[in-house]
């Protein structure tokens, strides 16, 4: 009888326990955990190195630690190696900042958009959705199948790899290319 009251109380627990273990994704060998914000969880991802040093010498780092929410497109350290070569130590360089910034935040859209949403929307819209990023590009949302990808604005295609990946501050879908503005 012990054991049985033991074992419901156990189950009570559980089911009404706030569960953070549902809720965390493993991106890049790290655990993101949805009660920290976007740069907490990203600079612990080995595949978003690039993409952390991006955003600090694009001096992005503390708008992206701000209250947002955001629904971030962050392309892979592959992503980034995809591009020209040479075209990441440039784009680092210090007299290109405003360039960077650019294209980083091409990769982010204003509010916490989640696979779902993007799916919806994309269902209303026929078959594609229109978002504007917060540069005040436009990326356009499609679906094959179960899986979303986003085309920019000079036709470029990204794959979202990983979606849902929950932040304090709102969302992060891995892509597996970089997005590039007009």
């Amino acid at each position: 009888m012990k054991k049985l009251i033991f074992t419901a109380f156990a189950l009570a627990a559980i089911a009404f326990a706030p569960n953070t273990f549902a809720q965390t994704k493993m991106v890049g060998g790290a655990a993101m955990y949805p009660t920290k914000n976007i740069i907490e969880n990203a600079i612990n991802s080995k595949d978003h190195t690039t993409l952390v040093a991006a955003v600090k010498a694009a001096g992005l780092v503390e708008t992206l630690e701000g209250d947002g929410p955001f629904t971030v497109f962050a392309p892979t350290n592959e992503a980034f190696n995809k591009l020209p070569e040479g075209t990441v130590p440039t784009l680092l360089k210090p007299e290109n900042k405003a360039l960077l910034s650019k294209v980083l935040t091409y990769h982010v859209v204003a509010g916490r958009l989640s696979a779902a949403e993007l799916m919806a929307k994309v269902k209303a819209g026929m078959g594609k959705t229109e978002l504007t990023t917060v540069s005040g590009g436009k990326l356009w949302v499609m679906q094959d199948g179960k899986k979303l990808y986003l085309v920019d604005e000079k036709g470029g295609k990204s794959w979202i790899t990983i979606a849902d990946v929950f932040q304090k501050n709102g969302v992060i879908h891995v892509v597996n290319t970089v997005l590039m503005p007009n």
